[in-house]
């Protein structure tokens, strides 16, 4: 038998408010709160695979603690290597 009871966890995700960002030219909803090293995280990306910009600033792999705000823009590219 399945068991269809919702844990507290789950009510609060349900329940978090949202906010609009622009990521890579497209429109999307986080969870207010979100970091941007979480969404790097939950788009599937290695932390080292990609940089990342937020509103025209690039942001380092130590910053991406950073909370995503209403309106943000992120960019993702492909990091250069060389010299």
């Amino acid at each position: 038998m399945k068991d269809n009871r919702i844990s507290n966890a789950d009510t609060q995700a349900l329940q978090a408010p949202a906010v609009m960002i622009k990521l890579d030219g497209q429109a999307r909803e986080v969870l207010a709160g979100t970091t941007l090293a979480q969404l790097v995280a939950a788009l599937g990306h290695e932390e080292k695979s990609v940089s990342t910009a937020v509103n025209g600033e690039f942001v380092a792999r130590s910053a991406r603690s950073r909370e995503l705000l209403e309106g943000d823009t992120v960019l993702l590219f492909q990091p250069i290597v060389g010299g």
